[in-house]
């Protein structure tokens, strides 16, 4: 069994958690958050945490009995916290600007990247070489995030691209040149 999922989630104060039928939902000082429950798991709001078990022990319900936990602990910590990713992008001419909820992206190409931002997500820019991206959904921040460094991914040769924050591109030799 899930070593994670037998672990309470705290409720902080000011959070209101409430659970109809499979569907969970989860208001804060940030936002509201629902989610449907999978069908082998239950979950009990005490007073101060939230336990989530088991109805019967096959296969697909126990691996996703850690996952249901950890689902409910993301949303009550996006509600209280919020979630962010940082985003760098390296290259010359290489740059990022924001209006409104279009991200615009100049990235080498002969055309410039218009993204609409997802409902629900903020984005920063400093210096037009340094993306936040900011959120209270932990799932939604990360697939955006994915999807603006999927524009042009870091290259080994020169490490040019959009990248994490913190991210080690592995680099690679060129050519040799002639002797």
């Amino acid at each position: 069994m899930s070593r994670i999922g037998k672990q309470p989630v705290v409720i902080p104060s000011g959070v209101k958690v409430a659970l109809d039928g499979k569907l969970f939902k989860v208001e804060g000082p940030k936002g509201e958050l629902s989610r449907t429950l999978a069908e082998g798991i239950a979950v009990q709001i005490e007073d101060s945490h939230i336990t989530v078990s088991l109805i019967e022990k096959r296969g697909v319900n126990r691996a996703l009995f850690g996952l249901s936990r950890t689902l409910i602990a993301n949303m009550v910590e996006g509600v209280t916290k919020g979630f962010q990713k940082v985003l760098e992008i390296n290259g010359v001419g290489y740059r990022a600007d924001l209006q409104g909820s279009i991200l615009n992206l100049s990235l080498g190409y002969s055309h410039p990247i218009e993204y609409r931002l997802p409902e629900g997500i903020a984005a920063e820019v400093e210096k037009q070489t340094k993306i936040t991206v900011k959120g209270i959904d932990r799932e939604l921040v990360g697939a955006t995030a994915a999807k603006i460094r999927s524009f042009r991914e870091p290259e080994p040769y020169k490490g040019k691209g959009v990248m994490y924050a913190g991210e080690r591109i592995v680099r690679k030799a060129g050519k040799a040149g002639k002797k």
